[in-house]
């Protein structure tokens, strides 16, 4: 269950923004934007590596309707998560009437950003083919960003087997060694029905990983109790056969070219974007589920060893840069986006009409939601109100686990004339 700050006053969190970052002895810095196709996961990803839901979440496309930044703060080391919108093109914005911060804040996003996960969803076999257009001009245009591979949605399946002649708690897969023997392990797999990790990796990173030829090192859990850390990335062929207690770091931002031949000019990146599928200058490749969290305290671990010295940002209190309003409607917005069909949730406008505390510590909140058309007015209320009256109970129940304090919300829909 996530937890939420229990600030409910817009005064209260501008304040704690403008508030001069506590700083620690030695203060270190890292800046995430996190980017990828249309309902690849971002949100989720994002709200697992905060510990707390702080960004909507639902199965339809766009849920996430510009940047929004949480922040995480452990120990000296700070950092700082751009969520983003999935990428789209400038024609199907247009052509959807999309506003300009769905195309725009990815691309700004990676403009202000240390370092860029690239997120994947596994479980779309279209995703597993290649790389959304869009990434992949981004990644071209801008080189000098660091960037991350994240194969989400991964299934677990149980194995027995192990490759090698030590047991070390990890599979390489790329090379078949001379001599196997049976041992029963955990391992994560990509699919189902078994699909080629091996595959689908050389496809999306064109075989090379921080510069190298990669092999595949996935993420396996030992039956019996290890003292060993849990590491579900890829790594590259000099680093297969180093001791298998090494922690999964990495010095990705002190060289970020590193990977990109000094001769390769962004024209030359840029000239065949309509025919590549796949980004060969990744510095490092992940695979995690979002939704249940697996593997991503491993990914999490990694991204604060990145941190450079630096002030912080932010005071160690925030947790986002989203007002208690900001955080109000997209709890409710994602309500609508999983309980109306089609179109109808993208043409809703949320007023808030009232937004007070009382005395006792309630929080009362009245919005309306204005819809496109006159008959949408019915299939929003629902059979005798029950449709809102649901969406109301969920998200005011959210909206208390939020706010840590009792939620009155009260919502109305009415045709926007």
């Amino acid at each position: 269950k996530f937890e939420f700050f229990p600030s409910v006053s817009t005064a209260d969190q501008d304040g704690l923004l403008r508030h001069t970052p506590d700083q620690p002895e030695s203060p270190r810095i890292l800046t995430i934007a996190i980017i990828g196709a249309p309902n690849a996961g971002k949100s989720t990803l994002s709200n697992q590596l905060l510990g707390r839901k702080l960004f909507p979440v639902s199965s339809k496309v766009h849920t996430t309707r510009c940047q929004a930044q949480g922040v995480i703060t452990e120990n000296n080391t700070q950092v700082i998560l751009l969520d983003t919108p999935g990428m789209v093109n400038t024609i199907k914005a247009k052509r959807h009437n999309l506003e300009k911060s769905l195309h725009q804040d990815p691309w700004e996003s990676v403009k202000l950003a240390d370092v860029v996960l690239v997120l994947v969803d596994v479980s779309v076999k279209w995703m597993r083919k290649s790389l959304h257009l869009e990434v992949l001009k981004c990644l071209s245009q801008n080189p000098a960003v660091p960037s991350i591979l994240v194969l989400n949605k991964l299934q677990q399946e149980e194995h027995v087997f192990a490759l090698g002649t030590k047991q070390t708690g990890r599979l390489i897969t790329a090379t078949r060694p001379s001599v196997q023997r049976p041992l029963l392990m955990k391992h994560v797999d990509l699919l189902k029905d078994k699909g080629s990790l091996l595959e689908i990796t050389e496809i999306l990173t064109e075989g090379i990983v921080k510069g190298k030829k990669a092999q595949v090192q996935s993420a396996i859990k030992s039956s019996h109790k290890t003292t060993k850390p849990e590491d579900g990335r890829f790594v590259k062929k000099d680093e297969a056969s180093q001791n298998s207690t090494e922690q999964s770091q990495g010095s990705l931002i002190s060289d970020p070219s590193s990977g990109i031949p000094a001769h390769l000019t962004k024209r030359e990146l840029t000239r065949k974007d309509s025919e590549k599928v796949g980004w060969a200058h990744f510095q490092e490749v992940f695979m995690l589920s979002a939704i249940n969290g697996d593997e991503v305290e491993t990914l999490k671990t990694y991204l604060m060893s990145l941190a450079k010295p630096g002030e912080w940002a932010f005071h160690s209190d925030v947790v986002t840069t989203q007002s208690p309003q900001e955080i109000c409607d997209n709890i409710i917005r994602e309500k609508l986006l999983e309980y109306l069909p089609r179109e109808i949730p993208y043409s809703i406008t949320q007023v808030t009409n009232l937004w007070e505390e009382s005395s006792s510590g309630e929080l009362v909140i009245m919005q309306t939601l204005l819809v496109a058309k006159e008959n949408h007015v019915k299939l929003v209320i629902g059979a005798d109100g029950q449709l809102i009256s649901r969406i109301a109970k969920e998200a005011g129940q959210d909206l208390m686990n939020a706010f840590l304090c009792d939620v009155r919300l009260r919502l109305t829909v009415k045709f926007r004339k």
